[in-house]
């Protein structure tokens, strides 16, 4: 019997019936996959209950210390230096940059007390796993406001060489898309391996009625995710080719996005860091919030309703809202300023901002934009378009340029020529990602 062309020594049926079980392994192993992924509530028969048990004692002891005793307003060398360790029955929990946090907290609008809460509640916490090739441990706080994730001693201590930095940016820059760091602790228990972990806000919060997420570097090589079946509560993040024919609607608020990627993530390649995610959800807007983000002047009692007073620089007057989109179309002629460029990302500057820097020269953040939802405090990270309400945030900053990544991207040339991949140099990585966010927006 010949072989059938292609297939060497192989028959037609056999070579079929191989191919029909190599496609039911391989369906088998996604369904397998599938039925992993997601949020699991961590009760006493998961494995991570002990150790959730311990973080959440521990971190009570360690939010007690700034509620009684508040950070002053001005941080300093010491309070980036500090570490506090807390001894407790069965384990010891270590707090880095404990006041430097505690301000950082205090600037986003939230009490110690509720930050406790949220951390703290005798409700379990949720293991969050997905289909990321991280290695870390991710849980969640049950009202789904807080991420806790394990981090290798390599990433903390890059954190905290550069939080002085990051402070300050976050400062400038006070609805920076980078995701908002909130606390890093080590935990020692007797005949374990120490754990470090950091606490950050959730992109993704409230997630209520979120009908897709991405995670977006700007590439194509291994940038594709199988979507969950129809119909499935299964939670699976998304990449850049699952989102190509969609376009993030902003109209007036365009530029204003444009800018803010560009100023992040010029302060990225400035760390020399690499492989970062754009992090995207979004949502319909109800009715009655089309109605809102139209409007100008309900633009402004949403401000009222939404601000806490304190969190970050608002001045008197309506005029004065940061995110206060005019009405004479400034903004959309600059974006559409923005696309005349061939379709090519053009560089973008906010309003008072010199050339050569971005700090701004005078204290008027107009050129921030406060993404508002109602009865909600400062959601930095949320965007309403026309349409949509969006989720977008910039997460895993600790990814350094340094040799092996050199190597990396030099092999993986030779691997995918003539394709996007995402080792690349820090300016490269900061552009492409950019450019991505000016080709699918509008």
């Amino acid at each position: 019997m010949s072989a059938a062309p292609g297939a060497p020594g192989v028959p037609g049926p056999q070579r079929q019936r191989r191919s029909g079980t190599v496609k039911r392994r391989r369906w088998g192993g996604l369904r397998q996959q599938w039925k992993l992924l997601g949020l699991f509530e961590i009760d006493q028969q998961h494995q991570f209950y002990g150790l959730t048990c311990m973080m959440k004692e521990g971190l009570a002891a360690a939010i007690q210390t700034t509620v009684d005793d508040p950070p002053t307003k001005d941080l300093s060398d010491d309070d980036f230096r500090s570490e506090i360790t807390q001894v407790h029955k069965d384990f010891t929990l270590e707090t880095f940059a404990g006041p430097v946090f505690a301000s950082l907290r205090a600037s986003l609008g939230m009490t110690e007390e509720e930050y406790q809460q949220s951390l703290c509640s005798e409700s379990c916490y949720l293991q969050f796993i997905s289909n990321s090739k991280s290695k870390a441990d991710f849980f969640l706080t049950n009202d789904k406001r807080f991420f806790l994730k394990t981090q290798n001693k390599r990433e903390i201590k890059f954190l905290l060489a550069n939080l002085k930095i990051y402070m300050e940016h976050l400062r400038k820059y006070p609805h920076s898309l980078l995701v908002k760091f909130l606390g890093v602790h080590r935990i020692r228990i007797p005949g374990s391996r120490k754990k470090y972990f950091m606490v950050m806000q959730s992109v993704f919060y409230p997630d209520d009625r979120i009908n897709a997420r991405y995670d977006i570097k700007g590439c194509e090589v291994s940038r594709w995710t199988e979507p969950a079946p129809e119909g499935s509560q299964i939670i699976v993040v998304l990449k850049d080719l699952n989102f190509e024919g969609q376009f993030i609607n902003l109209e007036r608020q365009r530029s204003w996005l444009l800018q803010q990627v560009e100023i992040d993530t010029n302060f990225l390649q400035r760390l020399n860091v690499l492989d970062y995610s754009l992090l995207l959800a979004h949502q319909p807007l109800h009715h009655d919030e089309r109605n809102q983000s139209l409007s100008f002047a309900s633009l402004i009692v949403r401000t009222k309703k939404s601000v806490n007073p304190g969190s970050s620089p608002v001045h008197a007057g309506a005029a004065a809202v940061p995110g206060a989109v005019p009405d004479d179309g400034a903004s959309r002629r600059s974006s559409e300023a923005n696309s005349s460029h061939g379709g090519r990302f053009s560089p973008t500057r906010p309003e008072n901002v010199s050339p050569g820097t971005d700090t701004p020269q005078i204290p008027d953040f107009k050129a921030q934009n406060r993404r508002l939802l109602p009865n909600q405090k400062n959601p930095l990270h949320v965007i309403d378009g026309p349409d949509q309400r969006y989720f977008i945030g910039i997460i895993d900053v600790f990814t350094v340029y340094g040799f092996k990544k050199r190597l990396e991207h030099l092999w993986k040339s030779l691997r995918h020529p003539g394709k996007s991949f995402s080792t690349v140099s820090p300016h490269t990585y900061s552009r492409r990602l950019c450019q991505w966010v000016q080709d699918h927006t509008k």
